[in-house]
């Protein structure tokens, strides 16, 4: 099974009893909505990449990581887009939550997503002990305080964000989770592998700024200029174009650069390039890094 069938199926796993007959007909509805269909699935991909590149002895501890990490970002994505914060309409070419089923039950299901991620955590992953109590603090860190998603949507609220620590808790805190768990879950030891995920989650970033002012609202499936009409840090506005372009390409490098040894390596490092120079964006190819 290719990694991105696995992801669905292992969402649609977790979905099943959540969004079932018993809850809430509009909740249960509401809460399918912000999972699928998904976007490009990227963090949970990175946690399968991961075990599998360190010889994913543990496939199930595998999947319920990949799973809880793709559901903290859907619930992250609903609470950001809320009138309290981005008061975004659309979302992955669709209205978001909380214009297609309003904002109590948009707030209800990003935290239900956030309770259930660890949910399947347990389930996934019950039968050690010690495995589980790691993941659960590596995932923990990667959305709480001081330096996760969390923290990432508070430095909002200040007076300034200084543009490292704003994009490094927003974004970067995840994909630098989703490596940690994937080495975790095969077994391996995670902290080798934090220099991965930071600098995938750097490149997602800036490839993200670069969009919000090269794109459309069409071709991104959600606003766009919101950085610059909210006044937040972005590395196009703070580097230029092709200052972005350039740190863009040297992430690339730095992220296949850094991946430890291990029995996949060679292959993970192909696949690292080749995802991560899909961030670019093709009206980039104008301007010079």
């Amino acid at each position: 099974m290719q990694p991105s069938e696995r992801v669905e199926q292992a969402l649609e796993h977790a979905l099943a009893e959540a969004a079932g007959p018993e809850a809430p007909p509009l909740f249960a509805r509401a809460l399918r909505y912000s999972v699928f269909p998904g976007g490009h699935r990227i963090r949970p991909q990175i946690v399968l990449a991961v075990a599998a590149a360190c010889g994913d002895r543990d496939p199930a501890a595998a999947e319920a990581a990949a799973v809880a990490i793709e559901l903290l970002h859907c619930a992250s994505l609903v609470h950001d887009d809320l009138p309290a914060f981005d008061n975004a309409d659309l979302r992955r070419g669709k209205p978001s939550v909380h214009i297609a089923y309003g904002e109590p039950l948009a707030v209800l299901a990003g935290d239900a997503l956030i309770v259930l991620a660890f949910e399947t955590l347990v389930r996934g992953l019950a039968a050690d002990g010690a495995k589980l109590s790691q993941m659960s603090r590596i995932v923990a860190r990667a959305v709480g305080s001081p330096g996760g998603i969390v923290a990432g949507q508070a430095w909002e609220s200040e007076p300034a964000a200084p543009l490292v620590d704003y994009q490094r808790a927003k974004t970067g805190a995840l994909f630098v989770g989703a490596t940690l768990a994937g080495a975790a879950a095969a077994g391996a030891d995670p902290e080798p592998w934090r220099a991965l995920g930071a600098a995938i989650g750097e490149a997602y970033q800036v490839a993200d700024d670069l969009r919000d002012v090269l794109c459309d609202a069409e071709e991104l499936g959600k606003p766009i200029g919101q950085d610059a009409r909210r006044l937040r840090p972005n590395a196009a506005a703070a580097l230029g174009i092709g200052g972005a372009k350039a740190r863009l390409k040297a992430l690339v490098d730095c992220a296949a650069s850094s991946i430890p040894d291990c029995p996949g390596a060679e292959a993970l490092r192909a696949q690292v390039r080749a995802q991560t120079s899909a961030f670019f964006p093709k009206q980039l190819a104008r301007f010079a890094a």
